[in-house]
């Protein structure tokens, strides 16, 4: 195909099971929406592992709800002996390097070759993590996510970024790998806990807020969308609206060489917020907070109206996520925050904030957030948390 051809067909295309994706750097990969992942009728997981062995991991939790479906999948759908079945622990805690070795030792051990699989079935750390492994392991073998949580299937499960914790830092190692296939299935949220549900729809409403006012008016009129029994054509809006604003905002910049990024919205506050926590919080949580009091940082600075940095709190509200941690929102550790944020992302701050809803920008100077303005910030966050 000339070039010309491909660039045509660059960019994200929707379709009934789910999304194709073609980066201008040739990365191309699928996201497929699927019913009865593990019924044994249902042939998209097989067809994508057909004729390779598979060692497949998930954390003991999915393991007790999942396993046994998965197992009997897998006996069904593939020849014996070639594929096993492994738990790892969950938890951002054990995001780590010796994770990642772990994982790598026991693809080794169950006689994975460089053309075999790695299955990553659960949230955002264990695809992270075997993700991560599935890169290095033999310089780089294919791994496929069955994404069990609503952070996995809107944010992790579409994207290509893997990695895990370091030296006091999140995810400090890491590596852009594509997974060979992302399978999302809307019936495995129904048995997620409300709080997974809250940490899914923190990332739903990064994405109304910096690209979509359709969306975070759904979101306003439904804010227990994926909490109640029901919610069909509304849940399969969100969710399906989330996964292509998400996909179509990385496919210019796949590999982030331009490190302004607007689905950075709620991470810049929020790694130090985490970390300094003792991932008391979750990932989340987190950003609900991190997002809420960039809002207020937009308001302050004159780059939004208060209507609307108070429309994006009380939404955070009533779904049911903080918006202030009074142990890690200190003036000092913001600031931290901020600074670590400025050198990662090649010494420029790139903080995003919004200017409507729906409208993101970036506040792109460390000096333009000057510290009485992060500090009021931080006391209107305060008074947003006791009013919560």
């Amino acid at each position: 195909m000339s070039g010309q051809a491909l660039a045509q067909l660059e960019g994200v295309r929707e379709d009934s099971g789910g999304f194709d994706l073609l980066a201008p750097d040739g990365t191309r990969y699928r996201v497929d929406v699927t019913d009865g992942v593990f019924d044994a009728h249902n042939p998209l997981l097989a067809g994508y592992v057909a004729g390779r062995r598979v060692v497949a991991f998930m954390d003991p939790t999915v393991d007790r709800i999942y396993g046994d479906r998965l197992r009997a999948y897998l006996d069904a759908r593939l020849e014996p002996g070639s594929w096993s079945v492994h738990t790892i622990d969950g938890g951002e805690r054990n995001k780590t390097l010796t994770a990642v070795e772990r994982v790598c030792s026991v693809a080794k051990a169950s006689g994975l070759d460089r053309h075999g699989v790695m299955l990553a079935v659960g949230g955002g750390i264990v695809a992270d993590v075997v993700g991560f492994a599935a890169s290095m392991y033999s310089r780089g073998i294919r791994y496929i996510k069955v994404n069990t949580t609503l952070v996995g299937q809107v944010d992790v499960g579409v994207g290509v970024k893997t990695g895990v914790n370091a030296l006091d830092t999140k995810n400090m190692f890491g590596a852009y790998h594509p997974a060979h296939a992302s399978l999302n299935d809307p019936a495995l949220l129904a048995t997620l806990p409300a709080r997974e549900i809250r940490c899914g729809l923190a990332e739903i409403v990064k994405m109304a807020v910096i690209l979509d006012a359709d969306l975070f008016r759904t979101l306003e009129e439904h804010p227990d969308t994926f909490l109640r029994p029901g919610g069909g054509e509304l849940e399969t809006y969100v969710l399906r609206t989330s996964m292509r604003l998400m996909m179509e905002e990385l496919c210019p910049n796949l590999r982030e060489h331009d490190l302004a990024r607007l689905v950075d919205f709620g991470h810049t506050f929020s790694p130090v917020i985490e970390t300094a926590g003792g991932h008391r919080l979750e990932h989340g949580e987190a950003v609900a907070v991190d997002m809420a009091l960039s809002a207020h940082l937009a308001r302050l600075l004159g780059l939004v109206d208060p209507e609307s940095c108070e429309r994006v709190v009380r939404l955070l509200h009533r779904i049911g996520l903080p918006v202030f941690d009074p142990a890690t929102c200190t003036p000092e550790l913001m600031t931290q925050a901020l600074h670590s944020s400025w050198q990662r992302r090649g010494r420029e701050l790139n903080l995003v904030v919004p200017t409507g809803i729906g409208k993101a920008d970036f506040v792109r100077r460390l000096e333009d957030v000057p510290a009485e303005v992060l500090r009021a910030a931080l006391e209107a966050l305060a008074r947003d948390g006791r009013t919560s």
